[in-house]
C-alpha cells in the first residue's frame, strides 16, 4: 500500500489548512488505495475570526489546530521523513503561503519554512511526487521556479505573475483540472483559488490531482 505524507498548516482557511482541501484529499487518498499520515509545524502563528475575516489579536499552534482536521492523529514536522513514504500533498488554505511559506508577505522574494524546505527537497531529490493545492504551489514555486516548474493557481493573474517571478511557468487551469510537471514530479490543482467554486468542485479537482500523485508514486 502506498504511504502519502500529508501536511496541514492548521485548521481554516483564513489562518491555516483549508478544511474542504484537506478532507478531500484524505478521502482521495484513501479511494485510490492509498494510507496517509498528517504533520504539521509545531509553532504558534496568529488567529484570524472567520466570522469577520479580521485578526483577533490572539495566536494559535498549526499543530493543534490541525488535529482538529486529523482527529487528532497530527505529528510534528520534524518527524516527517522522505524515506517513510511514497508521495506528498500539501492542502491549501492562506496558511500555506502565511506559515509553511511567506509568499503571502514577501511574493516571489519569499523563503520557505526551514522544516517545510528540507521536507519538500527530501521528496524531490528522492524522486517522489509531491501534490499542492490551491495557493500551496506557491510553495513549488520558491522551491523550484529556477527549474522551470509548471504550476497553476487558476487563473489569477496578478498571483499568477508573482509566481513567474520566481521563473515558474503557471498555467490557466479549470478548478475540475490539474496541472503535471512531469520532469519535476510535481502536480498543482486550483480548488479554492477560485472563491465561488463548490465543495463538490473542489473535490473533482483534488481528487484527480491525487489519483495522478498516486499514479506517480
Amino acid at each position: 500500500m502506498k504511504q502519502v505524507a500529508v501536511i496541514l498548516s492548521g485548521c481554516g482557511y483564513l489562518d491555516g489548512a483549508e478544511i474542504t482541501e484537506a478532507i478531500s484529499t484524505l478521502i482521495a487518498i484513501g479511494q485510490q488505495g492509498a494510507a496517509y499520515k498528517i504533520f504539521a509545524p509545531n509553532k504558534d502563528v496568529p488567529e484570524t475570526n472567520h466570522l469577520t475575516q479580521t485578526p483577533t489579536g490572539q495566536s494559535r499552534n498549526m499543530m493543534q489546530e490541525a488535529a482538529r482536521i486529523a482527529r487528532g492523529e497530527v505529528q510534528a514536522i520534524e518527524h516527517l521523513l522522505a524515506h517513510d513514504f511514497d508521495a506528498l500533498a500539501f492542502p491549501g488554505g492562506y496558511g500555506a503561503a502565511l506559515h509553511l511559506c511567506d509568499f503571502a508577505e514577501k511574493g516571489s522574494a519569499g523563503e520557505i519554512d526551514p522544516h517545510v524546505q528540507r521536507v519538500v527537497m527530501e521528496f524531490h531529490t528522492s524522486g517522489k511526487p509531491i501534490a499542492a493545492i490551491c495557493i500551496a504551489p506557491a510553495i513549488m514555486a520558491l522551491a523550484f521556479g529556477k527549474a522551470g516548474v509548471n504550476v497553476t493557481i487558476g487563473d489569477d493573474q496578478p498571483t499568477a505573475s508573482e509566481l513567474e517571478k520566481t521563473g515558474a511557468a503557471h498555467l490557466n487551469c479549470a478548478v475540475e483540472r490539474f496541472v503535471v510537471d512531469e520532469k519535476n514530479k510535481i502536480i498543482t490543482t486550483p480548488a479554492y483559488m477560485y472563491g465561488t467554486a463548490k465543495p463538490h468542485q473542489v473535490f473533482e479537482g483534488v481528487s484527480r490531482a491525487i489519483r495522478e500523485l498516486i499514479r506517480m508514486a
